[in-house]
């Protein structure tokens, strides 16, 4: 009996402070038996990853994921490209997409859906210095008014 729902195992909170996301996509992942089970106990790292389209596929670079403590000789390289599954059309128009000047594919999760492993990716275009300093401003401010309705409601 599989499990239902997702469950979220790896966020890539950098991503949403370097990127503006334009775009949401779901892709599936190819990896190994002690890939998945590192997953599950939270030992990947999608920091500085990023994917890439070319010849009809999809990889993704950099996405670390630990070797699993039990896996002895059937561990993997953490760091190898693994390839993304996705529809011929939607690689066809990520690849366009992504050829465009400033447009980046970003794996922004790593997730659980019906225990099958799935990597949310990100259209995303590159923020820049002014654009990351208001959004911390903007964070600030709203945590600021939050505060202070809190305050309120005490007194």
């Amino acid at each position: 009996m599989e499990k239902k729902g997702i469950k979220v195992a790896v966020q890539n909170r950098k991503a949403f402070h370097d990127y503006f996301v334009e775009e949401r996509y779901e892709a599936g992942i190819e990896l190994f038996g002690t890939e998945v089970k590192s997953i599950r106990g939270g030992q990947a790292n999608l920091k500085d990853s990023f994917c890439v389209a070319k010849d009809g596929e999809i990889y993704a670079y950099q996405l670390h994921i630990s070797p699993y403590e039990q896996g002895n000789i059937f561990n993997r390289d953490p760091d190898r490209p693994k390839r993304l599954l996705m529809h011929k059309r939607e690689i066809r128009k990520l690849y366009a997409l992504q050829k465009q000047d400033g447009y980046a594919l970003i794996p922004l999760s790593l997730y659980f859906k019906d225990s099958r492993v799935k990597v949310e990716l990100g259209l995303c275009k590159g923020k820049k210095t002014y654009d990351k300093r208001e959004a911390i401003a903007e964070r600030d401010a709203k945590r600021e008014m939050d505060r202070a309705v809190r305050n309120k409601n005490y007194n």
